[in-house]
């Protein structure tokens, strides 16, 4: 018989696990609306069309582990190439530049079936901008009148003067009821609107969406969008664009209620921290004031903020964008988005490349599209954070203001057969170090990590046990590297093996002169770029330029690991900064254990 201290230990280890239960069961509305099983990292597949996204569900998305991805709003919008016009809409009917309800409804089905989850961009807040027009599928209104679905009386009307445009950001009246740029303001404290909105949220989810992201939430009181959002059928996964505003009379935190929001400050932060600020600053985001972790969802850029200077994106300097993904990927805050997008948009206005049609190549993009969630780094953290999981931040160590590394650990329950008792078993899932300086790092790192071989995510795969890239070797809690500039490595559990170079970059390096025959026109220029950091990281933005001094002939000389095996790929940078990328399949080499080497090819 069990001592009285030990069956008071067993009650309160069953009653904490009891608790722990109540939690996950989903029987809380916002536990069902938070994103669901070991996979839960977002694509945001802007401009993308339907038939692209399911083919890309298919060849990529899925066998890399995403999750979810996040499409441009179904419904039929203004007229018009720019990238805003899909973000005014003109009725329901699901008819738009990105296809018709048929493909929409393929799209679903087809991504459901490679393991992702679709969430749907949609408008709750306003209809279109335009006095009058004709709509994508023929649709004509007014700004106040939509034949068969809104007239003047389902607007708010604020009166201001000459228009109705939102003026005073720290008036909360106005910002939920006046118009954001013009643009016809639902009036969503009214009985109408709100099952209208219901209604045409409701249809979607009839088609397989998985969720909903609430464009312009902020513009809409909390309490009418939780009237809304309890008529949906079902718990479809909600984030919400609730951006904040300094001294304004809105929070993010009224809205948690709902579901998910979308933490601006943490997009904010990490600019700041990777342009100069010290990435050790993102030790903790505890104690800010912002949305709690299990309740935000979280960016590196998205398709606003990467056009309007408020975060990085693939024009950042010094492969910043990439390491700050990285770091998203890697830190257990929030739900991570990432965006995938086109070059080009340096143009605020300007639409999708190649008709909407997404088309990737490699691990890269092609016809103007960048294709971020194909690149190496990125795709290899996706396996990084569904590996680790919830797991808790560890082994965190920060020599100066540009240098972080840090563990992910794991507590687990376990069950002992004597003495009948709940204990705890503490473990280590991955670790990452990331180098925002412009030196190398060499150091000797402490890791939880078990002893084993493990394949470095960032600059390859792993795959029956070989690394394509870089590995490292972890004894008695520790490993030693190099992480170079501006770069990256991280190991995990779920990936692992041997690769040409054990132990990463830290022994030595040979120079590899490479060369390619391509014909060119004025303003046009050769790139190359790879699975090694050394190589960019199959970022377009960090890849290395080519003298054409020898033209046709480009070249460029490169210092990289000794026997080491990695691929690569050249690139031509148009004038307007779009990128042409060459065909399939990826070129591959081994670098020789010291001296030089040179490789010739001709453009593909």
């Amino acid at each position: 018989m069990l001592s009285s201290s030990l069956v008071t230990i067993s009650l309160c280890l069953w009653l904490a696990l009891a608790a722990h239960a109540r939690l996950t069961t989903g029987n809380d509305s916002l536990a069902a609306r938070a994103p669901s099983g070991t996979k839960n990292v977002i694509i945001q597949m802007f401009e993308w069309t339907w038939d692209s996204v399911a083919a890309e569900c298919t060849n990529f998305i899925g066998p890399a582990g995403y999750g979810f991805v996040q499409v441009s709003p179904p419904q039929e919008h203004v007229q018009g190439s720019q990238w805003w016009t899909d973000y005014q809409p003109v009725s329901y009917t699901l008819t738009s530049k990105r296809g018709n309800r048929s493909q929409f409804a393929n799209m679903i089905t087809t991504c459901h079936a490679a393991g992702v989850k679709v969430i749907v961009d949609t408008i709750f807040n306003h209809m279109s901008g335009a006095d009058s027009g004709t709509g994508v599928a023929g649709s004509s209104f007014t700004h106040y009148n939509y034949p068969g679905i809104y007239q003047t009386q389902d607007f708010h009307h604020c009166g201001l003067e000459p228009g109705d445009d939102i003026v005073n950001y720290g008036n909360r009246v106005e910002v939920q009821t006046c118009e954001l740029v013009n643009l016809a303001d639902l009036a969503t404290d009214t009985e109408y609107v709100r099952g209208r909105l219901a209604a045409y949220a409701n249809d979607l989810l009839s088609l397989g969406a998985d969720g909903l992201r609430l464009d312009a939430a902020k513009h809409i009181p909390a309490t009418d969008l939780s009237n809304i959002v309890s008529r949906l059928s079902g718990s479809p996964y909600l984030t919400q664009e609730v951006i904040f505003g300094a001294g304004e009379p809105i929070s993010p935190s009224e809205y948690t209620g709902i579901g998910d929001v979308q933490e601006f400050r943490y997009t904010s932060a990490l600019k700041d921290a990777f342009l100069g600020g010290g990435i050790s600053s993102l030790q903790s985001f505890d104690n800010r004031g912002w949305v709690s972790g299990s309740q935000a969802n979280v960016f590196v850029t998205n398709h606003d903020t990467e056009r309007n200077g408020d975060s990085l994106n693939n024009n950042s300097p010094s492969n910043t964008y990439v390491t700050a993904m990285i770091f998203s990927l890697a830190y257990p805050y929030g739900t991570p988005t990432i965006l995938s997008s086109y070059s080009g948009f340096t143009n605020t206005d300007a639409g999708a490349p190649n008709g909407g049609v997404g088309t990737c190549s490699g691990t890269g993009g092609s016809n103007g599209w960048l294709c971020q969630h194909r690149w190496v780094a990125i795709s290899g953290m996706v396996g990084f954070h569904n590996n680790v999981g919830t797991a808790a931040l560890n082994n965190w160590v920060s020599p100066q203001s540009q240098q972080i590394a840090f563990g992910r650990g794991k507590r687990d329950w376990v069950m002992y057969s004597m003495p009948h008792l709940m204990g705890l078993y503490s473990g280590s899932l991955g670790f990452v170090a990331i180098n925002n300086a412009d030196s190398a790092w060499t150091s000797t790192f402490s890791t939880s990590l078990p002893n084993g071989s493990y394949c470095d995510v960032i600059s390859g795969q792993s795959s029956s046990g070989t690394c394509t890239g870089n590995s490292f070797t972890v004894s008695s809690g520790t490993f030693s590297t190099t992480v170079p500039a501006r770069s990256a490595i991280a190991i995990h559990t779920g990936a692992t093996g041997n690769g040409s170079n054990n132990g990463g970059n830290g022994t030595g390096s040979v120079t590899v002169n490479f060369a390619v025959t391509a014909t060119t026109t004025f303003g046009e220029n050769i790139f190359l770029v790879g699975s090694l950091s050394q190589l960019g990281s199959w970022n377009p933005s960090s890849a290395i330029a080519l003298s054409s001094a020898n033209y046709p002939t480009w070249t460029a000389s490169v210092s990289l690991p000794p026997s080491t095996s990695f691929e690569y790929k050249f690139i031509r940078k148009e004038v307007d900064g779009s990128i042409v990328w060459e065909s399939d399949p990826n070129l591959q080499d081994t670098t020789p254990a010291s001296g030089s080497q040179t490789v010739s090819t001709s453009w593909r």
